[in-house]
C-alpha cells in the first residue's frame, strides 16, 4: 500500500475519523501517561509524525512541549488548525519530514506506520533516525501480533508487528530500544509501544 493510497483513503474518511477518534478523550489513559512522561524527558523540539486530527499534538503543546504536528492528509491538518489554533501543524510525509538532520529531541509516531508495508518501513525508520539528534528519542505505537501480517483495517490495510521484529529494525536504523509496552484491551486489537533512543555518534 503506497503512501498515496493511504493518503487518499484517509482523505475520503477524514471527517468520520475525526469524529470518532480525533479527541484526547478517545485515547487510553495509560497512553496519555506514557506519551506525556516520554515527552517531558526531552529537551527540544518534537514532531508528532502522522498527527492525524492533531489531538496528540495539542495534548503535548498544552503540557508545554515544543511540538509540531505533521500529516500528509490536508483535511486533517485543516481540521487540526481549526480545533487547536495555538498548536503548530504542517502538511508533510513521514517519509520525508520537514526538518533538518539531527534537529529533533524526539518523534512521536503513534500508529503512523501501521499502514507502511514491511518492505518500506526501514526507509521510514531511517528518516526518523536522520531527524533525531544523538541521544534523542522515538516513541512508536502500533498493533502487536505474534507474526508480521496484514489485516483489513477499517480505512485501509494495516499490519500487525511482533515487538521484537520492530525492535530489530529500530536497531538497524541506529536506535537503542529503551522500553517496550504491550496491552490488550477488551474488544480492541493488541497494542504495543516502543521507546527508542537515537544512538550517540
Amino acid at each position: 500500500m503506497s503512501s498515496g493510497n493511504v493518503t487518499a483513503a484517509y482523505s475520503a474518511r477524514a471527517a468520520e475519523y475525526t469524529s470518532l477518534f480525533g479527541s484526547i478523550s478517545c485515547t487510553h489513559p495509560a497512553d496519555q501517561q506514557l506519551i506525556l512522561a516520554w515527552a517531558r524527558g526531552l529537551s527540544g523540539k518534537v514532531i508528532d509524525a502522522g498527527c492525524g486530527p492533531g489531538h496528540w499534538t495539542d495534548f503535548l503543546h498544552s503540557a508545554g512541549v515544543s511540538v509540531e504536528g505533521v500529516d500528509l492528509v490536508q483535511a486533517f491538518i485543516k481540521t487540526a488548525r481549526q480545533h487547536y489554533p495555538d498548536a503548530q501543524f504542517s502538511v508533510g510525509s513521514i517519509e520525508r519530514l520537514p526538518t533538518a538532520d539531527r534537529s529533533l529531541a524526539g518523534i512521536l509516531a503513534w500508529y503512523s506506520v501501521i499502514h507502511t508495508p514491511p518492505d518500506a518501513i526501514d526507509a521510514v525508520l531511517d528518516e526518523f533516525s536522520r531527524c533525531i539528534k544523538p541521544g534523542g528519542s522515538l516513541l512508536l505505537g502500533f498493533f502487536e501480533g505474534p507474526a508480521l501480517e496484514a489485516f483489513p483495517h477499517a480505512v485501509t490495510p494495516a499490519y500487525f508487528w511482533p515487538v521484537e521484529e520492530i525492535s530489530a529494525r529500530l536497531r538497524t536504523a541506529g536506535f537503542t530500544v529503551v522500553s517496550t509496552h504491550s496491552r490488550v484491551d477488551p474488544g480492541a486489537r493488541p497494542h504495543a509501544a516502543i521507546i527508542a533512543r537515537r544512538a550517540e555518534l
